[in-house]
């Protein structure tokens, strides 16, 4: 029976589905469901790089932009900027995208 769930696909939200969530208007539960998911993304950035092993490709400066104004740039970003992604994962694009928003100075 295990391995009938190992072959079980797990569906990904897509960075469309994520824009769907995060776009205004929103109800309350879409709007949860988005700060919560993009959170929990950079969180988890933040978390897992090893200091010493791999340099930041995120750096925010302080005082830190409003996450709603990030929110709306990543919604802009999917929709009009780059919509050959909107059917990528979007745990990969919010990363990009906060990549190319907040690049690290070169040393």
């Amino acid at each position: 029976m295990q391995s009938a769930q190992a072959d079980e696909k797990i569906p990904v939200l897509s960075a469309q589905e994520l824009v769907n969530y995060c776009k205004l208007p929103a109800s309350s539960e879409s709007r949860s469901y988005c700060i919560g998911y993009t959170t929990a993304i950079y969180d988890t950035y933040l978390a897992t790089r090893h200091q010493q092993r791999a340099k930041p490709f995120i750096c925010v400066k302080q005082p830190a932009p409003k996450r709603d104004e990030v929110i709306a740039e990543y919604v802009q970003f999917i929709s009009q900027t780059a919509p050959m992604l909107a059917h990528d994962p979007a745990s990969g694009t919010v990363l990009n995208f906060l990549a190319m928003k907040f690049a690290c100075a070169k040393k």
